[in-house]
């Protein structure tokens, strides 16, 4: 079942491509006010990665630039790469795994700006692999023949979940993953929908809240401080808009580094896109927001991925990185 998710997402990537070849890529003119602010639509995924851009929307910095956002929530990277390519977003977020999938499927897809990295610290990562407060489960490798939540399949959390049972000793195909968006993880994982979850912020805060327990950090198996998501267009509305490519750097740029000097406002920017309670937002850890994109990080996860049989070739990271 999880290979033929992951086929039927494939094909549903391609259709895309084909389908959207004659687009404009999705003008931003179409948006300007006569302010001469140019709005742009973003598709991201309502979570703890993405506080920057909500902060910097509230700071300034990208009005500063003539851009105004506009947020629409999905599930996972794999659901915006399209909206993306169609036009329908003039910009997404994503983890770095679906855009080397979209990539190597022909979808023209542009990673324009950092989004991300694990702080790399096993246990105080953004990112858990968790379960329930009475479970018996203790480590990874106890997972073969369980049910684990994912946001999508076909991603960087999948790759980390295989590699973290695969660094534990256990067998990776084993596990039976499965697609659910990180909100409603810890009540499946509290009722016993799910056998563990793997989870981000605010949800793996949320998990902690209920008394559930981490039995590994699945992003720090990866690679030290690896990149886990990026801001990314079109190949062809990059082509076509350069200026308001150019614009949305310097104003993600900007709101990476306050996020990450200010960390109090970022934690506080994430109850005004999420329904995290205020005690349980204290424990969340927020991730790291680097300037750069760690490379090495993004070539494990580019051979884990050739290892699982995500990609159809070797994906082409000079053309899809900044």
């Amino acid at each position: 079942m999880r290979r033929l998710s992951a086929v039927l997402t494939a094909g549903v990537l391609l259709l895309v491509a084909t389908a959207c070849g004659s687009s404009d890529g999705g003008s931003p003119e179409a948006g300007a006010s006569s302010g001469g602010v140019t709005t742009v639509k973003l598709g991201l995924i309502p979570i703890v990665d993405v506080a920057p851009l909500y902060l910097g929307q509230k700071k300034g910095f990208f009005e500063k630039q003539g851009l105004k956002l506009e947020f629409t929530a999905a599930q996972g990277g794999a659901a915006i790469v399209p909206g993306v390519v169609s036009g329908q977003f003039q910009f997404g977020f994503s983890n770095v795994t679906s855009l080397m999938v979209a990539q190597t499927n022909g979808v023209p897809v542009k990673a324009v700006a950092n989004g991300i990295a694990s702080t790399g610290v096993r246990g105080k990562d953004f990112n858990g692999l968790m379960v329930k407060k009475d479970s018996p489960l203790k480590s990874p490798e106890q997972l073969e023949g369980k049910k684990v939540a994912i946001n999508t399949l076909k991603n960087i959390n999948e790759t980390a979940v295989r590699q973290a049972v695969r660094k534990a000793g256990g067998d990776p195909d084993k596990v039976n993953l499965v697609e659910m968006p990180f909100d409603q993880m810890p009540a499946a994982l509290d009722n016993g929908q799910i056998d563990a979850a793997c989870v981000v912020e605010p949800a793996t805060a949320t998990i902690r809240s209920q008394g559930g327990r981490e039995i590994a950090s699945p992003l720090v198996d990866v690679a030290p401080e690896v990149t886990v998501a990026m801001y990314f267009t079109s190949a062809q509305y990059a082509q076509q808009h350069p200026d308001v490519v150019k614009k949305f750097q310097a104003a993600t740029a900007e709101s990476l580094a306050y996020a990450g000097a200010h960390p109090d406002e970022a934690r506080q920017i994430v109850t005004t896109y999420t329904k995290i309670p205020a005690s349980v937002l204290e424990q969340v850890i927020l991730p790291k927001w680097p300037a750069e994109p760690n490379r090495s990080s993004i070539e494990a996860l580019m051979k884990l991925g050739e290892e699982d049989g995500l990609f159809k070739k070797t994906p082409d990271l000079d053309a899809l990185l900044p």
